[in-house]
């Protein structure tokens, strides 16, 4: 397998919305759940956000804990995984706490959308940028280019759009869903996955590996992502 092992995480209400109407980041998960994201983290080689996320949250992406920095350190790694982001049209702040947070590598594939003065202000600060010809990304050739950096395992948290591609074209192993006890509602809320949808013959089935109800109400799921059909 020339790519990494990969694993979707979210956290969602229960009508299946990762943020609402609003779109911007509202909290959803626990504290006992932010801990569970945090190892998954310091366990992974690398996260990574899609375009959305990675320009309308700026999320830092690093491990919270010192303790599992050092962990992460006594191992001979870095305290924080590498940052990968995938954007078509880079439009980097200059003090963007995803390319500035953590001290580490920070990974961008993008396109020819990005304007010249984001490529030399990306590179300045020894981002490394992977172009793709085209309106997007292809994600394909960016899992065998983050295999080939040394990536065996990558965690992904969204946002829909992304959790939806890397699904469909097959690109995902498994899928960590906290669900929290709320709705949001809202036509407009983005949910797990989003892009140009399937048809029922074409859907993607999962097959449950764990679940967890946890005293905060909200209940943690872990599936294996299978094939579409």
């Amino acid at each position: 397998m020339n790519r990494p092992f990969v694993f979707i995480n979210v956290a969602m209400t229960a009508d299946g919305k990762i943020d609402t109407f609003q779109r911007r980041g509202a909290a959803i998960s626990s504290p006992r759940d932010k801990e569970r994201v945090d190892q998954l983290r310091a366990d992974s080689d690398a996260v990574m956000v899609g375009g959305r996320t990675l320009l309308d949250e700026d999320p830092k992406l690093t491990v919270k804990s010192e303790a599992r920095r050092a962990e992460r350190a006594a191992r001979g790694l870095t305290p924080n995984p590498v940052k990968v982001g995938v954007v078509s049209e880079a439009k980097f702040e200059p003090h963007s706490k995803f390319l500035h947070e953590g001290g580490g590598r920070v990974v961008i594939f993008t396109t020819p959308r990005t304007s010249n003065e984001q490529f030399a202000f990306l590179r300045s600060l020894g981002v490394e940028v992977f172009v793709h010809e085209g309106e997007r990304v292809d994600l394909r050739a960016m899992m065998q280019t983050l295999h080939e950096l040394g990536i065996k395992r990558l965690m992904v948290e969204g946002g829909a759009t992304l959790n939806f591609e890397l699904i469909r074209l097959g690109l995902a192993d498994e899928l960590y869903a906290y669900v929290a006890p709320m709705i949001f509602g809202g036509d407009s809320a983005p949910t797990l996955a989003a892009g140009s949808g399937l048809e029922r013959s074409a859907a993607v089935r999962l097959q449950l590996l764990h679940a967890e109800s946890w005293e905060d109400g909200g209940v943690l799921l872990q599936y294996k992502i299978e094939r579409a059909a």
